[in-house]
């Protein structure tokens, strides 16, 4: 039900750009998120988007990663710039069906796509 795309090895400083594409009927109305975790650490919150288009970041990546939604198309992107070493981990994205705010807990959403390698070499 939620397709992640767009993963893969780039430099540091370099920039990708991951995709998820859910079905409409989880994708309408409800709140979009981005997770990561990297090898040995807790899964962390990158940024969720709600349908109306308000954002939320992760100190740590605020001013460099940027969430968007197309809803026409059932998909919410992670374009994901100035990429740092400590940026390595499998990125999901997520569904939450049940608030209309943009949440930074990982309990809030209770629908998970498989998650896509980014690997930033030093």
């Amino acid at each position: 039900q939620l397709q992640t795309s767009g993963g893969g090895l780039v430099q540091a400083g370099g920039s990708l750009k991951l995709s998820c594409a859910a079905s409409g009927r989880i994708f309408n109305s409800h709140v979009m998120g981005w997770f990561r975790q990297a090898p040995g650490k807790e899964r962390a919150f990158v940024a969720a988007i709600s349908w109306g288009g308000n954002t939320v970041y992760a100190d740590s990546v605020k001013g460099r990663f940027t969430i968007s939604r197309d809803n026409a198309k059932n998909t919410v992107y992670l374009q994901m710039n100035s990429l740092k070493p400590e940026d390595t981990a499998v990125y999901s994205c997520a569904v939450d069906s049940r608030w209309n705010t943009p949440s930074r807990v990982s309990l809030d959403y209770d629908y998970w796509g498989l998650g896509t390698q980014v690997t930033v070499s030093s």
